[in-house]
């Protein structure tokens, strides 16, 4: 395998952003499991974590926003020619599904917790609430936050299984994101 040029890796920017996002997302997941754990009572325990997960919800939001800008004005590197039509075609499916993920999640939450009582603090913040106190448009959203953790769970479990396959195979791929 030849040595890959520049123009064949993601850009720093990218790079960072992949790193920050996907840590960031982890972390996320894992607190969302932990948290929906914690019980109702004695008040306040619960809401604190509760409000920690949409505040760094927000910040990955954000954080997403300029990940899909970046990517929009900044292409990826082609994949290397000796990469299958299926592989290259999977690459693009899944990550769609990624970044269709990505949005989706911080949205739900947001609108979900727009349609409660309860104000939405960003850090100690209380941010507009766009929705109004209504239970079944909460449970849509919530549904529709934890249907899309699922499925993002697999996607990244395949984005993963390619990556280390990819790694393993050295075939340049990995390489154009790793520095």
């Amino acid at each position: 395998m030849s040595k890959l040029q520049i123009s064949d890796r993601y850009t720093w920017v990218a790079v960072i952003l992949h790193w920050v996002i996907a840590l960031g997302v982890l972390g996320q997941i894992a607190l969302g499991w932990w948290m929906i754990e914690i019980p109702k009572s004695p008040p306040g325990l619960r809401a604190y974590w509760f409000n920690i997960h949409k505040s760094l919800g927000i910040t990955l939001g954000l954080l997403i926003i300029v990940r899909v800008i970046w990517a929009l004005t900044y292409r990826a590197p082609p994949l290397p020619d000796h990469i299958p039509a299926w592989q290259k075609l999977a690459s693009k499916v899944s990550h769609f599904g990624l970044y269709a993920c990505m949005i989706l999640m911080p949205l739900s939450g947001y609108l979900g917790s727009s349609f409660t009582k309860f104000p939405i603090k960003y850090w100690g913040y209380t941010l507009p609430n766009w929705g109004w106190d209504s239970p079944v448009y909460k449970e849509f959203c919530s549904n529709v936050h934890q249907t899309t953790v699922m499925v993002f769970m697999v996607l990244i479990a395949i984005h993963i299984a390619a990556a280390i396959k990819h790694m393993i195979a050295r075939d340049g791929v990995i390489q154009r994101m790793w520095r």
